[in-house]
C-alpha cells in the first residue's frame, strides 16, 4: 500500500490550493451567505476551477475530464474542505457526474458530463428522506412506469443548491426496487422550499407530485438503482472524509496559531501543558482521519470495494471531526463562539459532514454487519480485516 503522490497528483494538491486560497475568504463566505438571490454557492470560483479543469479531474478524457485518480480527487476535496469553500463539488462529481460516467448510458454521458466538467451545467442528489440520512435501498418516494419513462411523487430533503441545479438525480422506488431519475428542478410537479442548514450550505425539501422523467433522464431504471448505490457508497463516504480531513486540519492550525499568540499571565497560552497537550491529542485525531481517507481512497483506486475501509474513514471524520471540533472552540475561549469569527464554521462544517451519510455510530453499526456477513460466508480472519 503506497500513499506516495505522484507528480500529477502533487501538481493537482498545488494548483487546487492556489485557487482555493486566492479565492476564499471569511468575507467571502459571508458575501455568499448573505446573496440569498444567487445561487448558494461562489460562481467565480466555480468558474476559475472549471478553467483549470478541476471540476473534470477524476472523469475521462473522452468527455474532455482529465483522468485521474480517486486519490487525486481527494486532494482536491481536502484543499475544498481546507478552505470551506461554498462550492458544488462532490455534489456534482461524485454523487452525480462519477455514477453517471460509470452506469449512464451514452445519452446521458454526452448531454450532461461535458457541461458539468465546464461549468456550464450543476448537477446535485436528492438521495434522502425525513429519518433515514443514509443511502436507502427503499425510497418512499414512489416510480411509476409512464409510456416509456417514468412519474415520479414524493418528497426529499437537504437537497444542495437543487434551485441552481441544472438536473437533480432523485432515488424513488417501484415494486421492482430502486431506481435513478434525472429530474429538471423547474419541470412541472416541482416544488423547492428553502431549508436553515447547520454549515450555512442552501438545501432545499424537493416535493414531486406527479413529475414526469423521459426515458433518456433515466440512469437506472427501478431494480437497478440499488446496485450504483453499492458503487457509490464508499466513494461518497470517502469524499466526505476527505473535506473533514481539510476541515479539521486548518482548524486546527489556525488555533495553534491563535494560542501561540493569546497570552495569560504573561506568556502565550500555547504553553501551558494543558493547552498543548489537549492540541496534541487533536492532532492525532486529524492524522488518525488523514490516514484512513488515504487508505479508502487508495483501495477505491486499486479496484477494491472499499466499503469497510470507507466506513472506517467516515467514522473517524464523525469522531475525530468532533473531537478536533470541540478542541478548536474551547482553546479560542469565548470568541470561538463568536459568530463573527471564523473558528465557529469549521465546527460547524464538521458537524454538518459526521450527519451526512450517517454518523459515528450508523458507521460501526454498518462496520459490525459487514464483519459478521463475511464471517458467516466463511472467509478467513485476514480477508476479513482487510
Amino acid at each position: 500500500m503506497n500513499f506516495n503522490f505522484s507528480e500529477e497528483e502533487e501538481a493537482v494538491k498545488g494548483l487546487a490550493e492556489q485557487i482555493l486560497d486566492e479565492s476564499t475568504s471569511f468575507d467571502r463566505l459571508r458575501e455568499i451567505d448573505k446573496d440569498q438571490a444567487g445561487p448558494g454557492f461562489d460562481q467565480n470560483l466555480w468558474s476559475a476551477l472549471a478553467e483549470a479543469n478541476l471540476i473534470g479531474l477524476p472523469l475521462s478524457e473522452d468527455h474532455g475530464g482529465q483522468g485521474f485518480s480517486y486519490m487525486a480527487l481527494c486532494l482536491l476535496l481536502e484543499q475544498a474542505g481546507r478552505n470551506l469553500a461554498p462550492i458544488p463539488l462532490i455534489e456534482s462529481v461524485v454523487y452525480t457526474a462519477l455514477p453517471i460516467e460509470k452506469f449512464g448510458s451514452d445519452s446521458l454521458k454526452k448531454s450532461l458530463l461535458g457541461k458539468v466538467i465546464s461549468g456550464e451545467a450543476i448537477l446535485t442528489p436528492a438521495f434522502f428522506e425525513i429519518g433515514d440520512p443514509a443511502l436507502s435501498r427503499k425510497a418512499r418516494t414512489q416510480a411509476k412506469v409512464d409510456g416509456e419513462g417514468f412519474k415520479l411523487s414524493g418528497q426529499k430533503v437537504c437537497v444542495p443548491y437543487a434551485a441552481a441545479a441544472t438536473k437533480v438525480l432523485v432515488s424513488a422506488s417501484s415494486e421492482a426496487g430502486l431506481g435513478l431519475f434525472l429530474v429538471d428542478p423547474n419541470a412541472s410537479g416541482v416544488t423547492l422550499e428553502q431549508q436553515e442548514t447547520t454549515a450555512h450550505e442552501r438545501q432545499f425539501v424537493m416535493t414531486l407530485e406527479g413529475v414526469s422523467v423521459d426515458a433518456d433522464d433515466v440512469l437506472a431504471t427501478p431494480g437497478q438503482g440499488e446496485e450504483i448505490f453499492d458503487w457509490l457508497e464508499p466513494r461518497a463516504a470517502t469524499a466526505l472524509a476527505a473535506i473533514a480531513v481539510g476541515v479539521a486540519g486548518e482548524g486546527l492550525r489556525q488555533t495553534a496559531e491563535y494560542t501561540s499568540e493569546r497570552k495569560q499571565f504573561g506568556r502565550a497560552i500555547g504553553s501551558f501543558q494543558g493547552v498543548s497537550l489537549r492540541a496534541a491529542d487533536a492532532y492525532i485525531d486529524v492524522e488518525a482521519m488523514r490516514s484512513t481517507m488515504w487508505q479508502a481512497a487508495w483501495r477505491i483506486d486499486n479496484g477494491d470495494s472499499a466499503v469497510k475501509q470507507a466506513a472506517i474513514a467516515k467514522y473517524w471524520a464523525c469522531i475525530g471531526g468532533h473531537r478536533v471540533s470541540h478542541t478548536c472552540q474551547h482553546l479560542h475561549g469565548g470568541i470561538g463562539s463568536d459568530i463573527d469569527y471564523p473558528i465557529h464554521r469549521h465546527f460547524l462544517r464538521l458537524k454538518h459532514i459526521s450527519m451526512t451519510l450517517g454518523g459515528a455510530n450508523e458507521q460501526l453499526a454498518a462496520l459490525g454487519a459487514r464483519i459478521a456477513e463475511e464471517a458467516r460466508s466463511g472467509m478467513d480472519a485476514g480477508e476479513i480485516l482487510g
